[in-house]
């Protein structure tokens, strides 16, 4: 039988999930949160800390980038 939709039609690609659990992972190991918590959130707002958490690691290595210059003086 052929099927014109592809199988995504009834759920999300592999792509997507992964991309989701990247999420999940960023979240639990660096922010502290709970799975549970993670996918309880809603999609905005969990964007917005996976977003926040990349911002603070690109100044913390900024900072160090700064500092390692210094030392080298």
């Amino acid at each position: 039988m052929i099927f014109l939709f592809p199988l995504t039609f009834f759920g999300l690609t592999d792509d997507y999930v992964e991309y989701i659990y990247e999420q999940f992972f960023y979240l639990k190991h660096y922010g502290g949160w709970s799975f549970i918590e993670a996918y309880n959130l809603p999609i905005k707002l969990r964007e917005w800390w996976v977003e926040r958490i990349g911002q603070e690691f690109k100044k913390e290595k900024e900072e160090h980038e700064r500092a390692m210059k210094r030392s080298r003086k």
